[in-house]
Formats: C-alpha cells, structure tokens, sequence
C-alpha cells in the first residue's frame, strides 16, 4: 500500500499528536522514517490511552522494527516517555507506579525520563536508567553506553533524609486541654474528630499542630503515598519519596471532583491525597452538603471507588478526619448574650452536617472561648515531641494487637471483632447499656464509643477497658448532642 503512518487502539487526542512529535524527532535525530505503511497498535483496545508518555516507546519500536535497535532484549525492556520534536525527552507523570509494576512483572531494564529518576531512588532489584534525549537511548540499546547521568545507587547516598520542621507545636498553645487530649487520642486510634466553637478558640492553630505529633510512616506507607503523588505530579520531594505524613487543608470551594478525585482524566482528589494523614476541613459547613456527603463512604471503606464510562478506578483513602466549625453562622451560639442568629438561621447553619455523618466522627469536642489568664500564662505546655512518643506508644500496641488482621488502628476494628478487642466487665456493660438508652446512640455510635475507650485504655497502658475510659469516650460524644439537639 501507500507509505502511511497509521496508530490504532481507543486513542486520546495527545497520544494521536505522538505520531508527529515521533516523525519530527526522528527527522531531527537524522533517522528517517522508512517509506513504507507503518501501523502503531497500542493494545488493549477497549481501554483508553490517554497521555505523552507513549512517544518514546513508540519511537523506539519503529526503530526496533527497522533493525536499528537489537531485539533481544524483548520482553525485558519498559521504556516511557514524552519527546520534544529535537528528540529531548521530557518527564511525564505517574513514574512511580508505572515502575513498581515493571518490576512485578519482572522487567529488567526502565528506561525513563532523566527528570524523573528521584522518584525512583527506593526502587531496587531493577536497572533504571535516565534518558535526557532519543540519541542516548540509542547508545544504550546499540552500544550500551550509558547516559552521563548519576546512576541511581550514585544519587540514593546523596539524598538527604528530609525532616519537616513543623509550624505549630503544642508548647506553643495556652489552655484547650480537653482539645489537645481529644486531638491525642484522635490521632493514637486514628479517629476522626470535629472541633466546634466561637472564631478566635485556636481550632485551626490546634489543627494544624496535629501534624507534629503525628508517628512516622513506615516505608511500605511512605512508598504508597508516593506513588499518588507521582500520579498527581506533586512528587517534588529531593529523594524522591514522600516521609512525612500529609495534612491536607483544602479551600471550602472544592468541588466534589477535586475533594473525591475523578473528572475528564480520572485522577486521584484531595482524599486520597491525604493517604495515611489528615484531611483537615476548616469551617466545615460552608462546605457543599453534597461535596461533604460524598466522604462517608471513603470514611468507613477507605478507598474511593470511581465508576465511569471509560472504566472503574480504587484510589486508596485511608486518612484520618479532622473538622473545624462555628456552632452558627455568627459563631457565638447558644451564648445569647453574643449570638445574633434566629433560631431558622442557626437550624439551617447546622443541618449542613447531617446525622450519617456526624455517626462516621469518632470524637466531638467543644473549644470554648479563652479566657484572659488562659492567654497570658506563662506556664510552659507539653511539647509535640512528648505527645508524640505517647501516641507511638500506642500505635506499637495496636500493631502488636493486631498483628495477624488486615487493619491497624482501633478505629478499623470491624463490629463483628469489637466483643474481642473491646471486651467490657459484666458491670461496664451493664452502664453502658444504660447511657445507650438515655443518650439515644445508634449502633454505629456504640461501636465507635468502644473503639476511643480502647485507644484512651492503650494510651493509659492499660489492657482492659475500665468505667474511666468509657466516661472520657462518652464526653468526646455528648457535644454533638448537645449543639444539633438544643437547636432542633
């Protein structure tokens, strides 16, 4: 047939655009495309290719196919990448995870982009080299020089370990001690946590200092995390992996795509983003009530599950959830003295927090208004450093507890384990029987009551739940009550 250039397989408009950045870049590379019919299949063909990252391979396929490159290396070889049309390669987004699964399907030589190789400095057993332009790659193939690069052990030794110096530390806040003890034991069991009071209480200051007494992540964590982020394209860490827990504080305008993840290209949202960390939602009902509704799944099953038309994708969402909020739309309710909401006002200001959700928070506390000694005491606080090695302690004990089940935390303890994990003494359970008629729990808030009972028992170090434990849990669920009930 007529010399053509044909590329099929349920292709997006920029994996289309590859044909022509290839045939210039090979042009100006002094490698001509041969004058016969040439067809591109990217397989398989009911999924779509969207991306720039197929150029490079692409390229190299041809070349391949003209006896330029040696096949042998066949099914050992992954290469992706972005060309310019001088035949640069440029980095692309998603290094991380394309690699890892190079690696699991046995793979023996990556070649990608130059710019992105920190992202896979913690990838070992596989040879990844870093290509910069079309000519090196060729060099590598034909002649196995490789690219005038560090190579990746090279790079790894001078990586700095990063630590994050935190902003906000505990020391630096005066009064709210039931605030810092609720934010404590939110953080040990990996509980959610709503903080409700007047502006000016320090939620926020105290919200944001929750990341400083936060435990490290483990490295299996840390290499989850950041491969969302390679998604995302914010791997912008120097070695190339995310070490710090993340907080992430989104504007209350987000959209129920950007909170969720998903849109034209699906890709992960801030809930995911906040993998093994804290999404932190300030002023929690000037949310969208239907962007907020959409966190209760992801905040019982831990995942985002995204169906669209081009296919299904699971974003993993296993974060911890923290909220701030002004009882009323002026912030002072029920300080009558101060509010200035009707009753409708204050009624409409709450419903935007509906009761399904409200269930799905573990702990609610009230921040009341500081007072002036509050304020200006000088008596030195306990610091984050000291929080923290409590609540490492407690994260030990529940690894150990937990060992053998495929949860951590407290919090993810399924019902059906609780009597296991939970166990109450005949006269407890008799007490908790009753406050569960008086106060009117559901059973999904029983079960989150036994849960804080057994983190605020390991942050006590103590094995069994005791009648002091499950008073300190009941506190941390009579606000909620006592602000949605007065108002209705």
């Amino acid at each position: 047939g007529m010399p053509s250039f044909e590329m099929v397989g349920f292709l997006s408009a920029e994996v289309r655009e590859a044909k022509e950045r290839v045939r210039a870049a090979l042009k100006n590379c002094e490698l001509a495309l041969p004058v016969k019919r040439i067809t591109i299949n990217i397989s398989p063909a009911f999924i779509k290719k969207s991306g720039s990252g197929f150029d490079l391979p692409i390229a190299v396929s041809i070349l391949t196919a003209q006896h330029l490159i040696p096949d042998d290396l066949g099914d050992q070889l992954f290469v992706v990448g972005e060309m310019g049309l001088d035949g640069s390669v440029r980095g692309i987004n998603g290094i991380l995870p394309m690699v890892m699964e190079a690696k699991k399907e046995k793979k023996k030589i990556c070649i990608i982009p130059s710019d992105n190789l920190p992202e896979t400095y913690h990838i070992s057993d596989i040879s990844i080299v870093g290509v910069s332009h079309l000519k090196e790659v060729l060099l590598y193939l034909i002649e196995g020089i490789l690219p005038q690069n560090e190579t990746q052990d090279e790079i790894s030794s001078d990586s700095p370990v990063l630590v994050e110096e935190y902003q906000n530390d505990f020391s630096e806040i005066h009064g709210q001690d039931m605030l810092k003890r609720a934010c404590e034991v939110a953080v040990s069991g990996m509980h959610n946590l709503l903080m409700i009071g007047p502006p000016g209480a320090g939620k926020t200051m105290i919200a944001k200092a929750i990341p400083s007494i936060l435990p490290p992540m483990k490295e299996m964590e840390q290499l989850e995390l950041s491969k969302i982020y390679s998604v995302c394209g914010l791997l912008t860490e120097q070695n190339g992996i995310i070490q710090n827990r993340p907080f992430r504080n989104p504007h209350h305008t987000i959209s129920a795509v950007g909170l969720a993840g998903g849109g034209q290209i699906v890709h992960p949202g801030e809930i995911s983003l906040a993998h093994h960390g804290i999404l932190f939602l300030d002023e929690l009902p000037e949310f969208q009530t239907s962007t907020l509704e959409i966190l209760r799944q992801p905040m019982e099953e831990k995942q985002v599950h995204i169906v669209r038309a081009s296919g299904e994708y699971i974003f993993p969402a296993d974060f911890v959830f923290i909220a701030a909020m002004n009882p009323c739309k002026c912030g002072y309710f029920p300080d009558q003295s101060k509010c200035r909401c009707s009753r409708n006002q204050i009624l409409n200001y709450l419903s935007k927090i509906s009761q399904p959700l409200l269930d799905r928070i573990d702990i609610c506390v009230e921040a009341p208004t500081l007072s002036f000694a509050d304020i200006s005491n000088q008596k030195k606080e306990e610091s984050s450093a000291t929080i923290r090695q409590r609540v490492i302690s407690a994260h030990q004990l529940q690894s150990k507890r937990y060992e053998d089940k495929n949860y951590k935390y407290n919090s993810q303890v399924p019902p059906h384990e609780l009597m296991q994990f939970c166990k109450l003494s005949a006269k407890d359970d008799k007490w908790m029987e009753n406050i569960y008629e008086k106060m009117a729990f559901s059973a999904r808030t029983y079960h989150k009551l036994l849960r804080v009972a057994r983190t605020i028992a390991d942050l006590d170090g103590s094995m069994e739940i005791k009648t002091l434990h499950l008073q300190e849990a009941i506190c941390y669920r009579s606000v909620d009550k006592k602000y949605w009930e007065s108002c209705i």
